[in-house]
């Protein structure tokens, strides 16, 4: 899709689905909130601030988050997380179930080389985020299905449930060696960009959407929030009809 395609007055506008968790209260990361300003008593404003992981919510990891030479949020092109994205179909998966390649193979032929895939499991429909069971009963990625995902030549990937084992040993305090996150040591590693906690895919119906996950540009960081939005495709080639 070119830039022309959203121009106001060519095309109807796409349907927006938003796939990004709200910033709020959460047991996991406990972000802090504050507010200056009182405008029902007077102040001619009100400011928010917010203190919070770049990990935390809906977000986007850069290769320096494992990389010492890797580069930062800032550096990131918008091109390696905006574009065509193949959508990964495993809704319905069983808890603690680990996701290998037959899996990722039946559900994934669509996957293009330079598509962004993301690995839907619908998790959020299962278990809420705010509960401890969304983090410690998820299904998650092995080191074959993430070879296999890296092999497909992908620019980056997103996921809706917490993607390694061992996430879920950090509401326990427990380390697990690096080596057991799967998806951040073959694929960030090997710079596939990394769109983790997604949150209401089940409204991608189809095979293939355009996915735009546009984190904020802080300076040397090795992530960042985002807001990510998928463009419905159908609704975009109707409005081209029309």
């Amino acid at each position: 899709m070119n830039a022309s395609a959203l121009q106001y007055g060519t095309l109807s506008m796409p349907k927006i689905i938003d796939l990004s968790m709200p910033i709020t209260e959460h047991f996991r990361w406990k972000p802090t909130f504050n507010h200056t300003g009182d405008l029902a008593g007077g102040d001619q404003y009100q400011v928010t601030w917010i203190e919070t992981s770049v990990h935390a919510f809906t977000h986007i990891d850069t290769p320096r988050h494992i990389l010492a030479d890797g580069y930062t949020t800032d550096e990131l092109m918008l091109e390696q997380i905006i574009g065509e994205c193949a959508i990964v179909d495993l809704t319905g998966i069983s808890p603690n179930t680990p996701i290998e390649v037959e899996a990722l193979a039946a559900a994934g032929k669509h996957i293009r080389p330079g598509d962004i895939a993301l690995i839907k499991a619908s998790w959020d429909q299962v278990h809420s985020p705010h509960t401890p069971e969304f983090w410690s009963n998820a299904p998650y990625m092995t080191r074959e299905g993430s070879q296999w995902l890296l092999e497909q030549q992908i620019k980056a990937i997103a996921y809706d449930f917490p993607q390694d084992y061992p996430i879920r040993t950090f509401l326990t305090g427990e380390t697990r060696p690096f080596e057991e996150h799967v998806t951040h040591d073959i694929l960030l590693r090997n710079g596939v960009i990394m769109i983790e906690y997604l949150c209401n895919t089940v409204q991608l119906t189809g095979k293939r959407t355009f996915l735009m996950a546009l984190p904020l540009k802080i300076a040397n960081a090795d992530g960042a929030p985002a807001r990510v939005v998928a463009l419905d495709l159908e609704s975009l080639q109707a409005g081209k009809a029309n």
